[in-house]
């Protein structure tokens, strides 16, 4: 039982450090600066659950995408691992807004006509659901069988619940933290998904070369 709680929270906090609620709020504030309260609680309620919908089909398809391209899980892991270590590298040295999980600011949308599109990109895609978000849910739903998979749609249904409310509360919660402090919790989040990819990359070779000795001995 603790060995199952344990792996959830390494789940959540895998999650948790790469969506990063807290860090996200001010990308949210700017992306719907100028929408009344109602509008942003539509645009929030929206972009969480497209990102939802995208990390439970690539949580789901995991096992069929990798047979379909004739991917390993090693290999994955080994490439995911490289894609969120750089994400966290970015954000530990301050950049919050990494070019392999955010958009150019060319592609953010701020008439009224297009505040829903907003929701679907950037928001969902690839702020909310990036690469990193998606190979971090393969590598953990890919793993194992049936409770593997529904401890990770688990953890992200309750970080998108998280988001939410970081979202709507956006302007109170960065009044109060402040600039300083969500730099912190930026740089934190950063070194801990830094380590969480290294981890990944450890597994990853781990398994690649426990596979070769099994093909060579064979």
């Amino acid at each position: 039982m603790s060995e199952f709680i344990g792996h959830a929270l390494s789940v959540f906090m895998a999650f948790f450090a790469i969506m990063n609620p807290i860090a996200n709020t001010p990308v949210f504030l700017g992306l719907t600066a100028g929408y009344d309260p109602a509008t942003r609680r539509r645009i929030a309620a929206k972009a969480l659950f497209l990102s939802f919908v995208i990390i439970l089909l690539f949580s789901a398809g995991g096992r069929l995408i990798f047979s379909l391209f004739g991917i390993t899980l090693p290999a994955f892991r080994i490439m995911g691992g490289i894609l969120v270590a750089l994400v966290g590298y970015q954000m530990l040295h301050g950049g919050g807004h990494s070019p392999v999980q955010h958009p150019s600011e060319e592609d953010k949308q701020k008439s009224l006509d297009a505040a829903l599109e907003v929701a679907i990109t950037p928001l969902a895609m690839p702020i909310l659901a990036g690469p990193g978000t998606i190979a971090t849910a393969m590598s953990f739903a890919s793993g194992g069988g049936l409770p593997e998979f529904f401890v990770t749609v688990g953890a992200f249904v309750v970080l998108c619940c998280i988001s939410y409310v970081f979202f709507v509360s956006g302007e109170r919660i960065v009044h109060y933290i402040g600039d300083n402090g969500i730099k912190v919790i930026t740089r934190l989040m950063g070194l801990i998904l830094a380590v969480i990819g290294v981890q990944m990359l450890i597994q990853g070779v781990g398994g690649a070369v426990s596979e070769f000795m099994k093909t060579g001995l064979g």
